[in-house]
Order: structure tokens, then sequence, then C-alpha cells
């Protein structure tokens, strides 16, 4: 019989598997042997220029970060600026203590300063270089890394944190550690060390604190600006830490699920009393403090001793923050209960004051929360300007007639057509864009921008540093054509930015908090140098509006010849704005060296008393004591007539020619521009005044509707508003030709120089 079984051969593949895994055995083995030897020389090597272990007793922050005035006034220093009181252990509650451990380094008490499992992930994320360097320090190494070294991401930095974790763990005891580790760690809000914060936040000392506000100051150190409850933002994001250390400590048997519950309801309930410190121009310092994180990262901020020069002018800080305070306690009758300021130089975008609310130290009164650059509200009739710019950039001119009268504008709802109205409710009939603009006539302004179309408006109002208006198609379905009167909103900061646009013949300049920032050592990290900005607008369009805001004679018929928009003895340039049920009041302003911006309303945006006025009450006193005070000491300053505008004698009435003895005034114009003939309203002896319809959906002339029945019923009694039909149609053989002599209107505009 035959056997058909396979014969076990030698097979190669199998003797080849065995000599590699051999070699790979052998190459395995020494190479652990390496790594043996190689860690301690590792060691040894980065171990050679360590600090010693015993200065660990010697706070850093004598080389904390300090923010200083362009003048080199002290505004915030994370030592100098808080009562930093080193406490020992025993004055520390042990909840306080449990809470640090629980969330920090469960196994403090245990471990020899290092964590093995932080150790491994630091290393799989340099490798894999996820994440650089960090890992899950423990509180050894998070106190040798706040007190003896810097806090760069480097692999010898790592490798000295480790060597002196180990080094400290061995020279002192748990307890010491401990002691030193929560009186020398930042905690938020410029405090240092368990105490300073104790104080800070609760309005008492370390001793006294309890299970509720242990856990809530043992929460803070990871991210103090995120999780303080003074930080710029609402999100309260200190409440869900608070619940993680409350849980921590629970799973680690410190405490009961009673006790948890308890102090979790405390501290969400909790109202923070706030202590007032040494700093000075809080929201300004918050502010900068959120560019410097950005720039250089939380950490390295709070322990880094970075020596930063601002823009700040303090002087003019100070008395701005007084200016608000003083003149807001006036407003309280009137239910407005908060307002907020930003002083700029339009030519370089330096911020010389930031006033984010009438008290940052007090809830009531703002608090905390920056209203110039967090808080987005409707500007009212604040950046009409904005939408002239863009019609001036299409042609349009100062002298450009608009019909104010009751009005009709079609939208895409048939059943509801847009019917704006002027602030005093009444209709003017014929206006230049000159006094509809600075009287800020709400009627001419849609038309306006009915003109101009409202994606180019807002692609201008966007170009110009109005953020929140670029005209995607998403934006360009939530608004209308109210957007002119105040439709969507904006920020102070924002405003401050493309006012500074006209300041500086069109150039923009985005504002800055930061001239120079050193390290300890004076190495430069930053170094603010003056920008050629972004040209978004001509020079003339630039001129021609700040000409308009600053004609003290255009807008006399609405605010008076002695409104708080005029600044005697300067040219100052000024709009304002106020929105429905008077939620928000602003006033904008500049010259060519400073753009000033305020903005008054309360906090949870309800009305304010219908007593606030533009021009007369709200924002408009805090502007002018503010723009006085910053032109303190400056020379005056005209705005600059460019080379390729003109002046040029028009019709008072109609912005033509002048026309036979019609009162005249004179008008600048971007040459070519200009007009070159008489108006074609006049006709014989009447005036025949007609306006196309631009948006009309069904046929119908809404804007010539509008005119007719105006003058029906202001005009009824004059006849030369009345022509004849052979005039209103000269193709019936009406001669359209003017006749000066015969055309003397009944009404005439101011002449403005």
């Amino acid at each position: 019989m035959f056997d058909y079984r396979p014969r076990r051969r030698r097979s190669s593949v199998g003797l080849f598997s065995l000599f590699t895994i051999s070699r790979l055995t052998k190459y395995l083995f020494f190479a652990a042997v390496a790594g043996v030897i190689a860690v301690p020389l590792l060691f040894l090597w980065y171990s050679r220029d360590l600090p010693t272990p015993g200065k660990i007793v010697v706070s850093k922050y004598a080389d904390a970060t300090r923010i200083y005035d362009r003048k080199g006034v002290l505004l915030y220093s994370v030592y100098e600026d808080q009562n930093r009181t080193y406490v020992p252990l025993s004055e520390i509650p042990k909840d306080f203590r449990e809470a640090t451990i629980s969330i920090e380094d469960k196994d403090f008490y245990k471990n020899p300063g290092l964590s093995l499992v932080g150790m491994v992930r630091a290393v799989i994320n340099m490798v894999t270089l996820k994440g650089g360097l960090a890992s899950g320090s423990t509180i050894t190494q998070q106190l040798v890394k706040n007190t003896l070294l810097t806090s760069e991401q480097t692999l010898p930095r790592k490798v000295k944190e480790m060597v002196l974790a180990v080094q400290v763990d061995k020279k002192f005891t748990k307890d010491q550690i401990l002691e030193m580790y929560v009186n020398n760690i930042p905690y938020g809000a410029a405090a240092i060390g368990v105490e300073a914060a104790s104080e800070t936040y609760f309005g008492k000392k370390a001793k006294d604190l309890n299970l509720a506000q242990s856990a809530f100051l043992a929460g803070l150190p990871q991210s103090p600006t995120s999780y303080s409850p003074f930080s710029a933002g609402d999100e309260k994001l200190y409440i869900g830490r608070t619940q993680a250390v409350l849980r921590q400590m629970r799973e680690n048997g410190y405490i009961a699920r009673k006790e948890e519950q308890a102090a979790f309801a405390e501290i969400k309930n909790y109202k923070f009393s706030r202590k007032e410190t040494q700093i000075k121009a809080p929201h300004f310092v918050m502010f900068v403090r959120k560019q410097l994180e950005e720039k250089f990262g939380e950490q390295f901020v709070m322990t880094g001793g970075l020596q930063v020069t601002t823009t700040l002018d303090y002087d003019l800080q100070k008395e701005s923050e007084e200016i608000v305070k003083e003149e807001v306690d006036k407003l309280k009758k009137y239910n407005a209960t908060n307002a907020g300021a930003l002083i700029t130089n339009p030519k370089t975008g330096e911020i010389l004051a930031m006033v984010g609310s009438k008290d940052y130290y007090d809830d009531e009164d703002g608090g905390a929360f920056n209203v110039v650059w967090q808080a987005e509200r409707q500007p009212g009739s604040s950046l009409k300007p904005l939408i002239y710019a863009a019609a001036f950039e299409k042609g349009y001119t100062p002298a450009s007639l608009l019909m104010d009268v009751k009005t009709e504008f079609a939208t895409d709802d048939p059943s509801k057509p847009y019917n704006p109205v002027n602030y005093d409710g009444k209709f003017r009939g014929p206006v230049q864009v000159r006094f509809a603009l600075g009287n800020s006539l709400n009627i001419p302004a849609v038309k306006m921008l009915t003109l101009v179309g409202l994606n180019d408006a807002m692609q201008k109002a966007y170009e110009m540093g109005i953020t929140n208006w670029q005209p995607t198609s998403e934006n360009l379905k939530s608004v209308g054509l109210s957007l002119v009167l105040g439709g969507r909103e904006t920020t102070l900061h924002d405003e401050v930015v493309a006012y500074g646009v006209f300041a500086n013949k069109g150039v923009r300049q985005d504002p800055t908090p930061l001239l120079k920032v050193t390290d300890p050592k004076g190495k430069k990290l930053y170094e603010f140098k003056k920008r050629d900005g972004q040209k978004v607008l001509s020079e003339e369009v630039a001129f021609l509006i700040s000409h308009i805001l600053h004609d003290n004679v255009a807008r006399t018929e609405e605010f008076g010849s002695n409104s708080y928009l005029r600044i005697p003895g300067r040219s100052v340039a000024a709009k304002t704005g106020t929105t429905d049920e008077k939620r928000d009041n602003w006033t904008i302003g500049y010259t060519p060296s400073v753009v000033v911006g305020v903005w008054v309303g309360n906090n949870d945006n309800s009305p304010m008393n219908p007593v606030i006025a533009s021009g007369v009450t709200g924002a408009s006193p805090i502007w002018h004591r503010l723009m006085t005070q910053a032109l303190k000491g400056k020379p005056q300053e005209e705005f600059a007539v460019p080379s390729n505008v003109t002046a040029v004698q028009i019709d008072s009435l109609f912005g033509g020619t002048p026309f036979g003895s019609q009162a005249t005034r004179t008008e600048y114009f971007i040459k070519g521009t200009e007009p070159t003939t008489n108006s074609p309203i006049y006709q014989r002896d009447f005036y025949i005044i007609k306006e196309d319809d631009p948006v009309s959906k069904d046929g119908r002339n809404r804007w010539q509707e509008g005119i007719d029945t105006w003058i029906n019923e202001a005009k009824k009694d004059d006849s030369k508003w009345h022509p004849p039909d052979d005039v209103k149609n000269p193709k019936s053989g009406g001669d359209p030709t003017p006749t000066p002599d015969n055309a003397n209107p009944t009404e005439t505009p101011t002449p403005t120089a």
C-alpha cells in the first residue's frame, strides 16, 4: 500500500524565522542595556547645571509678569498687586489639602515625585508629536516647574523637571512640598497662593475655608483665567470644574455623596465677593492679558516674568473712568445703568483708554464684562456714515438730493411693506445728503441704502472694521433696509475701528494694546511697529464724510447749534445713534489724531427712559467730556482737504449750479462729480420732482407716490409745486426750460460754509 501522507520537510522559512527572532532578541537585549546606561547618563548630563532644590522655598514671583502704561506706570503685577502671604500647612484646612491632592495628584503621598503614567504619556506625545511634552505632572513637578524652571515645552526642560522632582521629593517631606505648592501656585485674578486666593474670592483667611470653597479654589490652578468667576466670559466654567473636584474627592474616599451634593449646590449659587485689588485699568488689563495669552500661552504669561509696556495713557484712563462713573450715576433716574468707552489713536491703532463698564468690581454696575469688545448691540443710526461713504464711492455727493417724505418700501412679503419714520416724526421734502446725514434723517438714509445696495453697503462696512457685517449669503438673508437704522449688531470696538478709517484718510488701523514685551532679562519678545494699515476708503470720500460730521450748521435743525457734539475751538466730527425703545445709545467722534466712542445702556438690554435723546443725554455728555479730556494739550487739527477735492458754489435748495436769485452755499466735491447744470427740478414756474422706485416688485413707483402725497399735503396751497399736465409731460407741448426769474422757492435751507 502506498502512504499518501506528506513527508515532513525541514522548512527554510522556519529556520529563517528562528534566526530572525534570535537576532531581534539580541538587539532588544543590547537596546535595553543601552537604555539602562543611557537614562542615568541623560539624567546626569541635564543635572549638571540644575538649580539647587533648596531654592524652592524662595518665591519666583519677584519676576512675575508686570503690565505698565505707556509712561511706565505699573498697572498690574501678579506679585506686588496682591497681599501674597505664606501660610503654614497647619493653617490650611484639611478639605483644601484633600481637594488639591484629589484633582492634581491623587497618589501624591505614594509617588517618588514623578508619575510613571505621566512620563510614558510625555514620551509618547513627544514621539508622535501630539501635544508636545505635555503630561500629567505630579504636584512636585508642578512646584518645580513654577518655582525653579521655565514653562517652555522642550525635552531638556522636561528632563530637568523630572530630575529636580526626584531631588525635591528626597530633600523635603510630602507635607513641606504640599505647603510650598499651595503657597506658590497662581489662582487667577492676580492671586498667588491659597491665602491671597481665599481673600480675593471669598474675603476670608484660608484657615476659614469650608468644603465648597476649598473645592472651588483647588480647581483653579489648571487654568486660572478660564475658571475664575471674574473672567471676561459668562460661561461660569468654574461650576463644572468644582463639581469635578468634589466628585474626585468622593471617589478617593475623602467625603460622602451628601457632602459632595451640598458643597456643589453651595458653589453653584454662590455670589462671589470681589475684593478690590490694586489693579489699575482692570478692563484694559484683562484685555491685555488675553492678548498676551494668545501670543505666548497662559502659563508663560502667569509665570514667565514678562515686562509689558502697553499703549494706555493711565492719566487719561483715570479721568475716563471717573467721567463714565459720574455721568452714569446721573442717568440712573432714566433707567440707564452702564456705559463703555474706548479712545484710540487712529493713525496707529493704539488704545489710549478703555472703560469696559461703570464699575469693574460691581456686577450690578457692569462688572468684569467688557462692553467695549464683548457686547454686540444694535448701532441705531451710528453707522449711517458708512452707508453714505459707500454711496460717495459710487458717485453720489454731499449735494445729491433725496426726498424726505413718507415712503413705503417694498419687501419680499407684499403684505408687510417697510415704513421707516424719522426720529422726530417730521417730513422735510427735498433734502441734500449733507443735511440728511448731519441731522440723521432716516428716510433719506433708507433710500440711499436702496440705491447703494445691501451687498455693497455691508461689504464696505466690513472692510472698514464692522466684523459682523460680512455680506455672506446667510447675513444678507437676515437683514433688510433697516440695516442703515441699526438692524444688525456690532461692538463699540468695531465702531471705533470704522470711524478711525474716516479720521485716518481712508486707512484702517486695527486697535493694539501692546507697545513692547520683554523677558526678565530684557530680551525683546515683541515690539510694536507702526503699520501701513489697510486702505479701504479713498482719502477724498473720508474727507467728505468727516466734513459733514463736523459741520455744526448741517446738524443744527435736529441737534441745535450748541449740542454736546460741538467742542468749542476744535474741529471734531461726530455721530450719534439710538435704537428702538432706547435700548442702546451711542456717540462716536474723532479728530485726525483721536477717536472716542461711547455706548450707554443696560447689560440686560432693558429699555431706558424715553427722555434719553441723542446729542442731549445718554452717551453724548460722556463723549463730550472724554473728547475734551483727550484733546487737552494737543494742537488744533483741521481735516485736510485732499488735492482732488474742490469747493463749488451751488444752489442751496436743489443742489445744482447757482440758479437766478436763489440762495447759494459752498459745497465740496470730488473733482468730476461737481454739478455742471441747474437742477432739472426747475421747469417753468414749477418744481418737478421725480424719484424712481428702484426696488418696485409690482410696477408701482412708491417713491413718487410718497412725493405726490407730500406735495398735496405740505404744499397744497403753493401753485409752484402743482404744475399743469403740459409741464409734467413735456411731450404734450410744455416747455421744460428753466426760467430763473420766476423760479423762487418758498423755503431755502440755511447756507453752510
